[in-house]
């Protein structure tokens, strides 16, 4: 079986003069192929559907105005779906923005906990056991690190992303990690080193244990 990774941020850039697609328009191009070929959900296929139509003629429209210049143009209808990328942009860009409200004055890591796709078969069927499993693992793996290396308690931020590049399922956790721990007495702040947090290796090794555990 392959390693429960542990892997350091991928800096990755497109070149702004490359045309851009949506994920709707891969959908449009492929969706009906895949369906044919796999057994996707019928909550998928609705996810799906609705990432199609969102903001098109499907969906109807509305006029709207503009409250300065009272200029007046319609625009199509959004799906509304939280998996949407469309109608979630502004809801991310918010979320961005609070989260940035909330950061200390202390260098940030960032660490990508990855499954075995070997686990990929079990966690299909049975999405909230094994996503679940994954938070509580990396979440205990980092909080006995910082007991045991920073003697505080962490805080963190870990985000499931399902599907890698070339859009295959891909099940891991990008985790941002402030450079210290708060002590357990509350009154103290525990910094480690400006350019280092944790040995990749060991916690690697550690959260294996723990997810196999749970």
């Amino acid at each position: 079986m392959s390693d429960f990774l542990i892997s350091p941020n991928k800096a990755s850039s497109i070149d702004g003069s490359v045309e851009k697609y949506e994920v709707a328009d891969i959908f449009k191009v492929y969706g009906e192929r895949y369906l044919e070929t796999h057994n996707m959900p019928y909550s998928h296929q609705e996810i799906m559907k609705d990432i199609i139509t969102c903001r098109t003629e499907f969906l109807g429209g509305h006029q709207q105005k503009c409250d300065s210049c009272e200029t007046e143009w319609y625009t199509w209808n959004s799906c509304g779906n939280r998996h949407c990328p469309k109608c979630q942009a502004m809801k991310k860009e918010e979320w961005l923005q609070e989260r940035k409200r909330e950061l200390l004055p202390v260098p940030y890591f960032h660490n990508i906990f990855t499954l075995p796709h070997e686990i990929n078969p079990i966690a299909l069927y049975n999405q909230d056991v094994i996503y679940k499993m994954l938070f509580d693992s990396t979440a205990e793996t980092l909080q006995e690190f910082g007991k045991n290396e920073l003697h505080g308690k962490l805080g963190f931020i870990c985000t499931l992303h399902t599907w890698d590049q070339k859009m295959l399922y891909h099940l891991h956790l990008h985790c941002i990690i402030p450079g210290g721990a708060l002590s357990f007495e509350g009154d103290k702040w525990n910094s480690s080193k400006p350019d280092y947090l944790f040995d990749v290796t060991k916690l690697s090794k550690r959260f294996r244990e723990i997810f196999v555990k749970n």
